[in-house]
Order: C-alpha cells, then sequence, then structure tokens
C-alpha cells in the first residue's frame, strides 16, 4: 500500500483490497505495518499519538466483520493505544470466525536520526509466538524484528508454519546504497524461510513519504522523506522467492502455497533436530568477553 495522511481513506482502501483478495480465494491477508497512516516515526511529534486507537477499536472491529464474512484470517498492523502515555507498535490477529484472536507487539523498537520509534512505542511485552487459526499456525514479527534470526527461530519453534512480516521499509532518495539495503533485506527473509523451514511473507508500504512539516530546528532531522521499496514478498520454505510485488506501484499479491512441504523440507533438512541447544546457553549475552 501507499498510505495518505488521512486514515479513514486508508482504512477504505485496505477494506477494499481484502474484498477483491478474498473474491480471488484469499484465505489469509496481512496489511505492511502502521497501514492506517503515513510512516510517521520520521519526526517525534505529540500530535502523532493522537493516531493511536484501542485493540479491540474500530479497526479490528471493522476487519472482524469482514474476516467473519469472508472466513478469512486478517493480520493487522496497528498503532496500539494500550493505556494513558503506554503505546505499541502491533498487530492484531483476527481469525476467520471474526474473534480477534490475540495480538503480537513489536519488540525491537529502532531508535535513530532518521527513525524516531522509541518516541512512539514501548517494546513488546508479550514475547515471540504463534496463532492457530483456521487456516494455518502463524507468526508475527513487524518491521525491525524481521532482522533478528532469533526472533525467527524462537516464533517457529513456537509451531508457526508461515511467518508474517508487516514492515515499513525504505531509504532516503538520495542515499546511493539503496539496492544493497533491498538485496539485504529480501536475503534475512528467505534466510528465515531456510533456517527454520518455513513460509515467509513480508508486507511492506510503496511510494514516497515527504518529510513532515514540523516546528523543529532544521538541523533536528536530516533527510528526504522516506522511499519505500515495495516489493512485497513470499517465500518457500527452501528459500525461494514464489512471488514479489512492485517496487513502485501498489499491488495486491496473492500466492498459494502447501504447508505439507514444510514436513517435506524439515526432514531433508533438518535443522531443527540437529540443534544443540546444550550448547546455545551463550545467546543469552550481549557480547561474549
Amino acid at each position: 500500500m501507499n498510505c495518505s495522511e488521512d486514515p479513514r481513506q486508508n482504512l477504505d482502501k485496505a477494506v477494499a483490497r481484502i474484498e477483491e483478495a478474498a473474491k480471488l480465494g484469499a484465505h489469509i491477508v496481512c496489511t505492511p505495518e502502521l497501514f492506517r497512516t503515513p510512516y510517521f516515526c520520521q519526526v517525534p511529534q505529540h500530535a502523532n499519538f493522537e493516531l493511536a486507537e484501542p485493540i479491540p477499536g474500530p479497526t479490528t472491529k471493522t476487519l472482524s466483520k469482514l474476516a467473519r464474512e469472508h472466513s478469512m484470517v486478517i493480520i493487522a498492523g496497528l498503532f496500539e493505544s494500550r493505556a494513558p502515555g503506554l503505546f505499541h507498535n502491533t498487530a492484531a490477529v483476527i481469525d476467520a470466525d471474526g474473534k480477534l484472536l490475540g495480538r503480537y507487539r513489536k519488540m525491537h523498537i529502532l531508535d535513530d536520526a532518521r527513525t524516531y520509534e522509541a518516541f512512539y512505542f514501548t517494546p513488546g511485552d508479550l514475547g515471540f509466538h504463534s496463532f492457530a487459526t483456521k487456516h494455518g499456525i502463524l507468526g508475527v514479527l513487524i518491521g525491525w524484528d524481521q532482522w533478528y534470526p532469533e526472533a525467527a527461530r524462537i516464533t517457529a519453534l513456537t509451531g508457526a508454519q508461515i511467518l508474517f512480516c508487516p514492515t515499513a521499509v525504505g531509504g532516503d532518495p538520495s542515499e546511493k546504497n539503496g539496492e544493497q539495503q533491498q538485496s539485504a533485506w529480501q536475503v534475512i527473509l528467505r534466510s528465515h524461510a531456510i533456517a527454520n523451514g518455513i513460509y515467509v511473507a513480508a508486507t511492506n508500504r510503496v511510494g514516497y513519504e515527504p518529510l513532515p512539516t514540523i516546528h523543529y530546528k532544521p538541523a533536528f532531522r536530516e533527510g528526504q522523506g522516506i522511499e519505500f521499496w515495495g516489493q512485497s514478498l513470499i517465500a518457500d520454505p527452501i528459500g525461494r522467492v514464489l512471488s514479489k510485488a512492485s517496487a513502485t506501484e501498489e499491488e495486491l499479491l496473492i500466492t498459494e502455497i502447501n504447508l505439507n512441504k514444510i514436513v517435506v523440507q524439515r526432514t531433508h533438512w533438518p535443522y531443527l533436530r540437529d540443534r544443540r541447544v546444550d550448547a546455545y546457553s551463550d545467546i543469552g549475552k550481549r557480547v561474549i568477553d
């Protein structure tokens, strides 16, 4: 999706795309990260907290109705208002009967000179887990989470057959290494599929979002906005990209998968069987001195 400044417009667009996907036979739909708003994390601005909503709330109510009507699982990336002053970057998981099955809260919060996510989001406190839906066992990692092998591994160990990665990933249009960054992003997603013998599906934004107009000193924020990469993709358990969306245009990406391939892949490349769980205690350390 390309996300406008109008949350209602973004929701209406998502609803229309979900209905289109249902007509084409889709069983599971995943939106990009924070799909109802522009990527407001480009700047630290208190007014943006007004964009948050509770879960359950108005968006999940709308999507639950859709899920129930079409017997479809929906994963929605939302800005969650949990309590006064407490906000999360969250994916709501709605089962095919319309029930809010649960939520995943983004665990890794990126904070640098161009992405002020720590200003907005409290790190997730629900851990890495999976959701047993009518159409399969799903796991979710959001944005920055998708770069961490540990996160994908633990999610797979909880039983996930498909790892969904709603994201908002792109780069400064002036940067010269955009293709290298895009390649790295696709490689890490494919590596999660290979190392865990699961399907991986990443959904991204597309298009350019300029730096919002704010009243801070110009030196406070550098850059020329974000050009989102698009290129949402679905990889199979051996890491092959089954389908990939446009880098510049909005697109509904639908792919048929076979969950039986997970068993085949894991018995031929038995990474989980051969793990030396007795030798990995140091993984819990920040660094090994």
